[in-house]
């Protein structure tokens, strides 16, 4: 039994990086979907697709890497964990890297990186960040 689905997929996105794979799966759930939502809209994988399984569903994150193979997701960090959550409001949250990176956090609009955070001034968990 897994405990922190998002530990898991951060370590698969973490992993695959690492060998340069082209993509990565696993299973699906909402907030997975969610985070890969934001890396998609942040810049950091090229796509995402979900498909439907029998016991469970299977999320395909396609991985982006520079013209001449660079990684483009460097360092991928879990902060909030279920033993110790981590929550910030908009005011509180700082840019990751002088801006060159992301924070991932789940708000009651959904999930949302640091910058749309704060310029829709609204806080909430801080999931992970990613330069």
């Amino acid at each position: 039994m897994m405990t922190d689905p998002i530990a898991d997929m951060l370590t698969r996105i973490r992993n695959a990086v690492s060998v340069e794979r082209p993509q990565v799966e696993m299973p699906v759930s909402k907030v997975k979907q969610g985070v890969a939502e934001v890396l998609k809209r942040e810049g950091y994988i090229w796509d995402f697709e979900c498909e439907d399984g029998s016991p469970v569903g299977c999320l395909k994150i396609e991985l982006k890497y520079g013209p001449s193979g660079e990684k483009v997701i460097r360092k991928i960090r879990r902060v909030s964990k279920p033993g110790c959550r981590v929550y910030s409001r908009a005011k509180d949250l700082r840019p990751v890297l002088n801006g060159l990176g992301i924070s991932i956090l789940s708000t009651s609009r959904g999930m949302m990186s640091d910058r749309e955070a704060r310029q829709q001034k609204i806080g909430g968990e801080v999931l992970c960040e990613i330069w």
